[in-house]
Parts: structure tokens; sequence; C-alpha cells
């Protein structure tokens, strides 16, 4: 896949950091090669609470209330709203940004 993921958070995030995107992009791995993967279904439950336990609870390490977590989930989908391809990079550079942790990135 050739996606310009800085490209893409920018659209949502015009003065993304690139270290952070670059960070977030190696935490992704593998993830990115497969387009599907790549990608977020909100409409998917499992998906959504994949994020919440792996990303959002384990790498950044929130203790965050399941009810707080979910919100956050459903703004950055709200803020992606007119993006056909929601992509993993952004949706998760938009959690990092919201909960103040695009440092474990940079």
């Amino acid at each position: 896949m050739s996606t310009n993921w800085a490209e893409d958070v920018k659209k949502h995030v015009p003065n993304a950091d690139e270290k952070a995107i670059a960070g977030i992009v190696r935490y992704c791995g593998i993830a990115l090669q497969n387009r599907d993967s790549s990608l977020v279904a909100f409409s998917e439950k499992s998906e959504l609470d994949y994020i919440k336990e792996h990303f959002l609870k384990k790498k950044l390490a929130l203790t965050a209330s399941d009810t707080e977590l979910d919100k956050a989930l459903a703004d950055a989908g709200e803020k992606m709203k007119g993006s056909h391809a929601k992509h993993r990079v952004t949706v998760y550079y938009l959690l990092a940004q919201h909960f103040n942790k695009l440092g474990l990135f940079a």
C-alpha cells in the first residue's frame, strides 16, 4: 500500500506532529500492509472493542472508564465522518491527541 499517512492525518489535524505520525505508523506495523486491516470500521463493535483494549488501555495505559473511552472513539469517528476511508493511523492519532499521549510516539 502506498498511503501517505501524514497527509491523511493532516486532513483532520492540519498541524499534526510528523514524528508522532511516524511513531504510530511504526506501532501499527504489519496491520498497514493490508487495506482491510489499515482501516477502522466504526460500525463494528468488535473492532472498537479491540482498539479500546489494545490501543487505549494497553498502549496508552489509560485507566478511564469504558464509557469515557467509548465516547473518545465516537468523537474520533465523528471527526472523520466525511472520510470514506477511516485509516487506522489517523484514528489512533486522534485518540492519542485526545488523551494527550502523542509524546509516546514522537
